[in-house]
């Protein structure tokens, strides 16, 4: 008897072993911004302290006492691009349920900004192999909103423009494809590495017009095949603004935009918050009524698959004192918007089961799963409860 509750002990713990290893149903991706860096040399104009964005976060009631927004993480300002920090980072997110980062990657003045959470943390991490990522190009121009001593301002001084030139195009492939594509955990769909733009208008823009893009981004797609990769999966951020461009008939089809996406080349999209198609100063869950319909819109008006994009809310107030602001954007509002983008995903067995979530840990436009004094673990528990418990 004794050796027989031995045995079924073993292959009970067997079975628990087995679940845990088992690569999860849905592959969940928080967008990473950063901005949370110490002693990154190129932070310390926007951030002087030099803990990064942490500045604008932990500062917050000395440059405006008694305002309403008063978070501190559970954690503390964490020295993100630390490989200890990250391997508990990388820790927590995948316990929940979270097991990929897409990483805002930035490329200004001829070289990367705010590179070193990538390399010198989640790349040197121990645990770097429990989680993918993969890039988005934050291409967007960088302006004073950063730098909280003159943001009040409320001047737009272009400090540094998000377009790039075609020599300069091919320099940020070529170095991505070596020192990011090529790590094994790079997160890939069909054996294609995905790379996500940010600004397409912008991208455009720095190239010269629609056509000469088209032709950048067909030699991207040589070079990654050239790689060694089957193809690239190339991401399109949708937001309306997206599509002011010029050099493009939309007159020839009854679908302009995806057109126009497939001539660009891109294969997929999804979004990277709710502030860029819907007026986010609002109840959340109205917010998310308009979510659901717009995943349902961009169904019919592209044929390019969509993959369901849900943010856990907005305010921007530690930047600009004054915010649009997402109300009451509870954990439990939020767990029902990822029930909501499975079961969407569900009824389309043929969409590869990918959910973006901003954010990890945008602090300072009060978007992010990590945890804080307010809700505590509140938001990664609602991804557990979605995607791991179940």
């Amino acid at each position: 008897m004794k050796k027989s509750l031995i045995a079924l002990a073993c292959i009970l713990a067997l079975g628990i072993c087995a679940k845990a290893q088992q690569k999860q149903k849905y592959d969940v991706a928080a967008y990473l911004y950063p901005a949370y860096a110490y002693n990154d040399p190129r932070l310390r104009p926007f951030w002087p302290s030099g803990m990064g964005e942490w500045e604008t976060v932990m500062t917050m009631q000395q440059r405006n006492p008694g305002h309403y927004w008063n978070r501190k993480p559970l954690w503390g300002p964490v020295n993100e691009a630390d490989p200890a920090v990250m391997e508990m980072e990388i820790e927590q997110a995948t316990r929940h349920g979270v097991n990929v980062f897409i990483f805002d990657w930035y490329w200004f003045d001829g070289r990367p900004f705010m590179e070193t959470t990538l390399t010198e943390g989640f790349l040197k991490a121990a645990n770097k192999d429990k989680m993918s990522f993969y890039l988005m190009w934050a291409n967007h121009n960088v302006e004073n909103y950063w730098d909280t001593r003159i943001s009040y301002l409320g001047e737009h001084n272009i400090i540094w423009k998000g377009g790039v030139d075609r020599e300069e195009f091919e320099k940020i492939c070529r170095r991505n494809i070596e020192m990011f594509f090529k790590q094994p955990n790079y997160y890939k769909i069909d054996g294609k590495p995905v790379f996500m733009i940010y600004e397409v208008s912008t991208f455009i823009e720095g190239l010269g017009g629609v056509d000469q893009a088209v032709d950048a981004l067909k030699w991207f797609r040589k070079e990654v095949k050239k790689a060694g990769f089957p193809d690239l999966e190339l991401q399109f951020t949708m937001w309306d603004s997206q599509f002011n461009y010029s050099g493009f008939d939309a007159a020839k089809t009854e679908r302009p935009r995806d057109a126009f996406m497939k001539q660009l080349g891109f294969n997929s999209m999804s979004h990277y918050q709710f502030c860029h198609f819907i007026n986010v100063d609002d109840d959340y869950q109205k917010i998310l009524d308009q979510a659901y319909k717009e995943w349902d819109r961009l169904e019919t008006e592209f044929t390019l698959p969509y993959y369901p994009h849900v943010s856990i809310g907005w305010d921007n107030s530690p930047r600009t004192k004054v915010s649009a602001v997402s109300r009451d954007n509870t954990p439990e509002r939020f767990e029902g918007a990822l029930r909501k983008a499975k079961a969407w995903l569900d009824a389309r067995p043929k969409h590869h089961p990918l959910i973006t979530i901003n954010s990890w840990n945008e602090w300072t436009e009060t978007s992010y799963l990590e945890p804080d004094d307010k809700y505590g673990y509140g938001y990664l528990e609602a991804v557990r409860k979605v995607f791991v418990e179940e």
